[in-house]
């Protein structure tokens, strides 16, 4: 094999003597001594002829600085002409490549104030108005792509951008999503006070990793036989009667070997029953008695996610029970986050198994196991879907790639009723959540669809009514006593009426904005008919809640209460600022703040986030009501140019179909201590639109019983005008108006999460 002959460094031929005595390198890869010594011989020659050294002959460009960076061909002239054509003659420096680079102190003097002119641009650009982005160029989009600026197209509430958080050094921004009520009130908030850059309310009460590690530290341990049996039974009755965590009948069973046995070290089966015993405590006291958080539960939860963080390469059933415990659990800490990374972690363990596929028969034989097994999937399957609903988030998996059959009932009866919850429940629960999941893909994403918005609208909205109208009579609510049904029942309901105002508030608060404006345009039948549903679903929530919260039956340190009852009550402040609503309805939200407060008070970390932002929106709408142009002294009536709870709007802004609303003065805002109970439930002034709307209703239509102030689930599709808004094919794309100024985000930022 030849020796490998090199040139050194500097690429200097080497002198014939020492080519045999260098070491080898890289550059000339395997040749012959000879044949080097020739190749050296010739290339001296050619450097020694006069006539190769020759101007004409070896003229070099030398590239200036910029094209030798952006490796583009120089002409050599000073300035090069490519330097030339884009402005920067005065810059044009020529750097050869074997010195060192050469650049004058007026050129380091326009990159140090470029410098400071980028810092202070980033600085304000946090607090900049969504006016100033809109001011930006807009990149020109393809001739084949839909028209983003268009609310016929997008959601009315939705920007060119995603929202986050404020920048903060010390962590990673937070992603904002629209679907979440708390952006939604921030939303409010700007349309009151006029101002487009009004950050969000930062989220505080929450249990900080730092409790939950002292919460550890207590050293948890199992308690009594029969206190472990009491909690495990209380937490089968409140959260397992409405979602499938855990075989009733299998888990009690299960907790007595333990006791009788004596394996307490098993993690598995630790990480599960504390777990559960977290609900127990959460669901039977009223503080926390050996941690400092505020809601009872936390040590046993804390000791149950710690055993659980080593996750397993072939996962159990049991283990994602776990982690199903644990991720609703954690919502009753406030901590949405983590119960969406623990669900998302429970998922892929679930697909790793194959949760998504039915199973043969052969491999599993025991129907309880298979029937289970489908079960845990699907409740995987609603978490996944209303968890990402609360804050935005799409869902982890489409539907098409879901290959499992529905719940389904296990023979004999007895053996189903002793480990299983009502099927055609969990069935109903399932399908809700898929409507759910599609209302946050089509309404609440940046995705492109070939769909206006009203039309996608218009779907969900028929799929919302089927739903309703192929309920099962015994998962209605009960018209005679509403204060006697069924946890799960209500809390079906509740799921479903805010379904309802997640697809149809955007149009609410857009409504509310045209009617705002000095010279609007004439608004649409079908803009009013959403408001109207949006606010019938409002009024429906907050009458069952407060239902519950009369009878004493409202949980404590539940989360999905408190944020029923906050969406409801920011609907029912819009509300009283439209014709379609009432006044009235303002008394209705200072009901839910009241409730609220009282909920915070007694531990409940979610009402305490929620209850600050209502607190918030409050403040915004005494602050209005206070720039408002006061009362003709003599006719007594509201200025009609007032923009407020009691304002007049001109009837001509309104569609015939719809009768215009006569100007009523604010009526004073009672309170939930002072007023009858039973009055602003069943009596409130502001549910006489939905009362009297009955009457309307076609002979032959599907009727739904009666609920508190009387309002049913169903209401808002038993209108006229809604059922003209579903039978119609086609709309015109510019059913809604552009996307205000207003409405584009950039710049809603704030410091903590959401």
């Amino acid at each position: 094999m030849h020796p490998k002959i090199l040139v050194n460094s500097d690429q200097r031929l080497l002198p014939t003597a020492q080519v045999d005595r260098w070491v080898r390198v890289s550059a000339y890869p395997s040749i012959h001594c000879s044949q080097f010594h020739a190749m050296n011989r010739r290339r001296q020659s050619r450097s020694t002829d006069p006539a190769s050294s020759s101007p004409s002959k070896r003229r070099k460009i030398v590239a200036c600085q910029r094209c030798h960076d952006h490796k583009i061909k120089c002409s050599g002239d000073q300035p090069c002409s490519k330097c030339r054509q884009v402005g920067c003659a005065d810059k044009c420096q020529y750097t050869p490549r074997d010195r060192q680079v050469k650049v004058s102190e007026s050129y380091l003097n326009f990159l140090q104030a470029e410098n400071q002119r980028l810092k202070e641009q980033s600085a304000s650009s946090a607090n900049a108005t969504e006016a100033d982005y809109d001011a930006e160029p807009e990149p020109v989009p393809p001739a084949d792509a839909p028209d983003e600026s268009n609310t016929s197209v997008r959601n009315p509430l939705i920007g060119d951008r995603a929202w986050f958080h404020r920048y903060d050094p010390s962590a990673p921004p937070l992603f904002v999503g629209e679907a979440a009520c708390t952006a939604f009130a921030t939303r409010f908030r700007r349309f009151l006070t006029g101002n487009n850059a009004l950050p969000h309310i930062p989220r505080t009460q929450y249990v900080k990793e730092e409790q939950i590690a002292e919460a550890n530290a207590t050293n948890v341990q199992w308690p009594s036989f029969q206190q472990a049996r009491l909690l495990v039974k209380i937490a089968l009755r409140q959260v397992g009667s409405i979602y499938h965590l855990v075989l009733r009948k299998s888990t009690l069973e299960k907790l007595e070997e333990i006791y009788r046995t004596g394996d307490f070290d098993c993690t598995v089966n630790q990480c599960k029953f504390f777990a559960l015993f977290a609900f127990g405590e959460a669901y039977s006291m009223r503080a926390e008695p050996s941690s400092g958080s505020r809601v009872p539960g936390t040590s046993y939860f804390a000791r149950a996610l710690s055993l659980g963080q080593v996750l397993p390469e072939r996962t159990s059933i049991t283990h994602l029970e776990t982690l199903l415990l644990l991720s609703l659990f954690s919502y009753y800490l406030n901590r949405r986050h983590s119960a969406l990374v623990l669900i998302g972690t429970a998922l892929r363990l679930g697909l790793s198994i194959g949760l998504n596929h039915n199973i043969p028969e052969s491999q599993l034989i025991d129907p309880v196991e298979r029937q289970h097994r489908i079960r845990i999937w699907w409740t995987i399957y609603i978490f996944d879907r209303m968890w990402g609903s609360k804050m935005g988030h799409p869902s982890q998996i489409p539907d098409d790639d879901i290959h499992l059959d529905m719940p389904s009932n296990v023979s004999p009866a007895q053996l189903h009723e002793e480990q299983f919850t009502d099927t055609e429940y969990l069935t109903a629960n399932v399908k809700l959540a898929r409507i759910v999941g599609e209302t946050i893909a089509k309404l609440y994403s940046r995705r492109k669809y070939s769909e206006t918005f009203l039309q996608r609208v218009q779907k969900l909205l028929k799929a919302l009514k089927n739903w309703v109208e192929t309920l099962p009579e015994h998962l209605r609510l009960d018209d005679d006593d509403p204060g006697t049904y069924m946890k799960h029942i209500s809390s079906l309901h509740l799921s479903f009426n805010q379904c309802v105002i997640l697809t149809t508030r955007p149009t609410l608060l857009h409504l509310l904005m045209k009617l705002n404006e000095t010279n609007h345009e004439s608004i649409s039948q079908p803009v009013l008919t959403l408001g109207e549903a949006c606010i019938h679903a409002a009024r429906h929530s907050h009458s069952l809640i407060l239902t519950k919260w009369i009878n004493g039956s409202l949980p404590v340190f539940g989360y999905f209460h408190a944020h029923y009852l906050f969406s409801s009550a920011l609907v029912l402040a819009m509300s009283s600022f439209l014709p379609i609503g009432s006044p009235s309805d303002l008394g209705a939200f200072e009901s839910g703040l009241e409730v609220l407060r009282s909920m915070s008070e007694n531990g409940n970390l979610a009402a305490s986030e929620f209850y600050h932002n209502l607190e918030q929106v409050k403040q915004c709408l005494d602050l209005r009501k206070s720039k408002e142009p006061k009362s003709n002294p003599a006719t007594g009536q509201p200025n009609p140019t007032a923009s407020g709870p009691g304002s007049a709007v001109p009837p001509s802004t309104l569609p015939q179909t719809t009768p215009a609303a006569t100007p009523a003065t604010t009526v004073p805002v009672p309170s939930l201590l002072t007023t009858a109970e039973a009055q602003l439930i069943s009596n409130n002034p502001g549910y006489s639109h939905a009362q009297s709307s009955n009457t309307t209703i076609p002979p032959g239509n599907l009727t739904f019983p009666t609920t508190a102030g009387g309002i049913t689930t169903a209401m808002a599709f038993l209108e006229p005008t809604m059922q003209d808004f579903l039978a119609q094919s086609d709309f015109d794309l510019g059913l809604l108006h552009p996307v205000d100024t207003f409405m584009n985000d950039e710049n809603l930022y704030t410091c903590h999460g959401l």
